[in-house]
């Protein structure tokens, strides 16, 4: 954990505290052997979210062609 918190601009408790996190997201694992901890990636967890917001992308793209339409429609650039 050490090794990675020397890469930011934040003390170890921050970058703990962030991976707390990520790790209750399900986006990361992590292992401790004796005094090290090693991280793990779940990309898994990245596509639901990435399914989510491609829901919202369609959902809006669509809106805001709509939205240019009308506007062009009314003379307006």
């Amino acid at each position: 954990m050490t090794e990675l918190a020397g890469h930011y601009p934040m003390s170890l408790v921050a970058v703990s505290k962030h991976i707390r996190v990520l790790e209750a997201a399900g986006l990361v694992h992590r292992s401790v052997k004796g005094r090290e901890h090693h991280l793990t990636l779940n990309p898994a967890a990245l596509l639901r979210a990435a399914h989510w917001l491609e829901t919202y992308r369609q959902f809006w793209e669509a809106r805001l062609d709509m939205l240019d339409r009308t506007l062009r429609a009314r003379g307006r650039p």
